[in-house]
């Protein structure tokens, strides 16, 4: 039988009300949504505090069901098309320096939102000039044509997440495809090789240690740079159970393989989550390439 008590590594404190209270009068003062919400990220509270947050645009509900994520599905409402101007002021707002963009999945429209994404990447530049912005994107049923409309727009990194090992995507991530979700990363790396390649992978699904770096070698192989790995919390008694609780020491040793295999950078803890220190990590790996460069 499943333990579903929580380790003490995993326990975490509820947000300071002042910093939630900020973030909510640049956001849902707006009518616009976090994830940092939605999906009950463990990390909001330190990341509120910073003044960071980690949009959710093209509505709350989305077209998939997948068993571990939190986000509302069902039928979207329609596209507000202010969204992309309602986000950019709001980034200017918090003043942010990285801005973070992601979405529901909307396979009922034909690109999928990527000319929302787009035109939002757009927007953030026109307000913000000097603020970075990552884009955490679906697999737009693999589409060229929208991923390139998202290329064009010039964001600093395009981040979609394999979430689990190929194995469990029957399961797990249902309406998803393994392959096809390596094929958008490969595809960045062919048409925009200046812009960095994300992923992020959950633990704690019933993977093993191979599979976990057989991922890794599959994301090095199309060129990923960065990688998030974390362990997977059950959201609600209906979603798919936590088959273990690892420990952060094993995250340490992942991390260190995964980047022995060749991954640039890596944060790998219980709580990291896609959006952990993104700007930081972009930082990190714009200083170790300009000190190769120099070199």
């Amino acid at each position: 039988m499943k333990s579903r008590r929580l380790p003490a590594w995993l326990r975490v404190n509820q947000p300071p009300a002042g910093a939630v209270a900020r973030i909510g009068r640049h956001t849902l003062g707006k009518g616009l949504a976090t994830v940092c919400e939605q999906a009950r990220c463990p990390n909001r509270g330190s990341c509120f505090t910073e003044g960071t947050a980690t949009f959710l645009i093209l509505g709350e509900r989305c077209t998939r069901n997948c068993a571990f994520c939190a986000v509302s599905h069902g039928l979207p409402k329609q596209v507000d098309l202010e969204e992309p101007q309602k986000v950019a002021d709001s980034v200017a707002g918090l003043g942010l320096k990285h801005a973070v963009i992601t979405s529901v999945t909307r396979d009922d429209l034909p690109d999928g939102g990527a000319s929302i994404f787009a035109a939002t990447v757009r927007a953030i530049g026109d307000r913000s000039p000097g603020t970075s912005v990552e884009v955490l994107i679906p697999d737009f049923r693999g589409s060229a044509s929208a991923l390139q409309e998202v290329l064009d727009a010039g964001p600093d990194v395009v981040g979609h997440n394999l979430e689990t090992v190929p194995r469990l995507y029957g399961t797990i991530r249902r309406g998803a495809n393994y392959d096809r979700s390596l094929e958008l990363l490969d595809s960045v790396r062919s048409v925009a090789p200046g812009i960095v390649t994300k992923s992020g992978i959950m633990l704690g699904l019933g993977e093993s240690r191979d599979e976990v770096l057989r991922v890794v070698k599959d994301l090095v192989g199309v060129g990923c740079q960065v990688l998030t790995m974390g362990q997977y919390l059950q959201p609600t008694g209906d979603h798919h159970p936590v088959e273990r609780f690892i420990p952060p020491e094993e995250f340490d040793e992942l991390k260190e393989l995964a980047l022995d295999r060749g991954m640039l950078q890596v944060a790998a803890a219980p709580l990291v989550r896609s959006s952990f220190k993104a700007g930081e990590m972009l930082q990190a790996l714009r200083e170790s390439r300009s000190g190769e460069g120099s070199g």
